[in-house]
């Protein structure tokens, strides 16, 4: 059996008991020799507790307040020791021997700094799942597609992705990073607070040079939305603000002015249609975050400023999988 005692396997929890309960036991079957953490962002339900008690086990580190996703992460990793780090959702069923592919594929390549294995849909498992599914790209106007799911239109897994390959960016959902990388990146961006800070920091490690890829091999189910759902307007809020930040932060050249245009003016015919499907919390989450927007200007040119002068960027998809999918109506990645 391969030893897997470098990695760690680091499970974010906020209020979280019910999916620990249902979920955790399958990492502790088959993760083996892999260290397991649960990173507690200052939960108010019985989630302590309840590890205490059931999974004495377990590394637990406990953060004095809620820092979403990209904080609760960075804060951690500090206290982490392993080599690899494997940041978990809390609502991820993993399979046996999920592990030992991605291990392997570290091991085989030194410039492979980030994986994803296949992510498919922990309540119809022969379905890829949203957040990942077989490996992320962005078109040219930065919306997110994967291998396997083009907006909300799911593929059947029928092996048709079970060729490792070169990615764009790797899922949150099972983000698998090696330690030294995550640090000299940074970590995440602490101002995405949750979504799309793993876009963020894979576009800047392609900058730097590293490759980012999907391990077919290595399988998870993803159970989704169990921290913010798709009709939550907070999720509407930090997807439409985060991309218009990273759009900003890592474009390279004065083709981001024009960019960042066309994203706002695409941002309000999405609100719109929200207001004519009867849906206008999320036509004001949409207002909210290009007002949030504007306040973290400032602070994101100067974010840009120092990316530019650290690094060359790197920018690569197809121009418009808005047009492919919503006027040419493709719904399959391999018909892009």
């Amino acid at each position: 059996m391969q030893d897997v005692s470098h990695i760690a396997v680091a499970i974010l929890n906020w209020n979280g008991k019910a999916l620990l309960e249902q979920f955790l036991p399958s990492v502790i079957a088959h993760s083996h020799t892999a260290v397991i953490y649960v990173i507690d962002n200052a939960s108010t339900d019985e989630s302590v507790a309840f590890l205490n008690e059931n999974f004495p086990q377990v590394n637990q580190i406990l953060l004095p307040e809620n820092y979403g996703y990209a904080g609760g992460y960075n804060h951690a990793v500090r206290h982490i020791k392993e080599e690899i780090l494997i940041l978990l959702n809390s609502d991820v069923e993993v399979t046996k021997e999920w592990l030992f592919p991605l291990a392997a594929a570290f091991n085989a390549e030194e410039s492979t700094a980030i994986l994803q294995p296949k992510l498919l849909d922990y309540t119809r498992k022969n379905y890829f799942e949203y957040a990942g599914a077989a490996g992320g790209f962005i078109d040219q106007l930065g919306y997110p597609y994967c291998r396997g799911r083009i907006f909300d239109t799911l593929e059947k897994d029928t092996g048709q992705y079970d060729d490792s390959t070169s990615i764009f960016w790797a899922s949150g959902a099972c983000f698998c990073i090696r330690k030294s990388v995550f640090e000299q990146l940074g970590g995440f961006d602490e101002d995405f607070f949750a979504h799309q800070e793993e876009i963020d920091l894979c576009w800047r490690a392609h900058q730097h040079g590293f490759e980012v890829a999907y391990i077919p091999q290595s399988v998870v189910y993803h159970l989704g939305g169990a921290s913010l759902s798709a009709m939550n307007p907070k999720k509407t809020f930090l997807n439409f603000r985060n991309t218009l930040l990273a759009l900003l932060k890592n474009v390279n050249g004065n083709k981001v002015l024009l960019l960042l245009f066309l994203r706002l003016v695409l941002d309000g015919i999405a609100g719109m249609m929200f207001l004519l499907q009867g849906k206008p919390r999320h036509l004001l989450a949409i207002l909210n975050a290009h007002l949030s927007f504007y306040r973290l200007l400032p602070k994101f040119l100067r974010k840009r400023k120092l990316l530019r002068a650290k690094t060359k960027a790197s920018y690569y998809s197809i121009s418009s999988v808005v047009v492919a999918y919503f006027i040419q109506k493709k719904r399959k990645y391999t018909q892009l």
